[in-house]
């Protein structure tokens, strides 16, 4: 979707609500009709302000779970739940529906910004062969540690995922 100005907005809102109909609006403002429509509904439900945005709106990890679970476990549909929510794109909650599913239903908090390599660095200090052994049995352990969660998280989402498949 192109980027339109608060004022193009308003414009198609009114513009529908005099009677046009959206696939000339569609064509004029170069917009998909499926993205007026959703437009139209964010106005109807929560009225012009909700469109007025001078920033991207940012939202904590409780936020996007809750909304998350609406869909997932209240079986509500994503763009009902989009528009009541106040998302401005109907391709926001898919998209965190798509990462929650990728990341092993986690929510992982995006970086914003350019990254940055750190200041300081670390100098290499000469360890004893003892030092050395402890450190790598310390390391082999969080390891193999980490192998068993993740081997225990997959069983998990492999049992969700046949639960969900007998119910349909």
């Amino acid at each position: 979707m192109s980027k339109l100005s608060y004022k193009d907005k308003i414009n198609i809102y009114q513009g529908r609500k005099n009677g046009q109909s959206i696939s000339y609006l569609s064509s004029k403002y170069n917009v998909r009709a499926n993205n007026l429509n959703y437009l139209i509904k964010l106005i109807d439900r929560h009225g012009c302000d909700i469109i007025e945005t001078f920033k991207n709106k940012q939202y904590s990890i409780t936020e996007k779970q809750r909304i998350i679970n609406r869909v997932l476990l209240n079986h509500e549909s994503a763009c009902s739940v989009s528009i009541d929510e106040g998302l401005l794109s109907n391709g926001i909650l898919f998209n965190w529906i798509r990462e929650y599913k990728n990341m092993g239903y986690n929510i992982v908090e995006r970086k914003r910004g350019r990254p940055t390599m750190s200041k300081t660095l670390k100098k290499k200090v000469k360890e004893t062969d003892k030092e050395k052994i402890k450190r790598l049995e310390e390391e082999n352990l969080y390891l193999k540690a980490e192998l068993e969660y993740s081997k225990k998280l997959r069983a998990v989402v492999q049992a969700r995922k046949n639960q969900q498949q007998k119910k349909k």
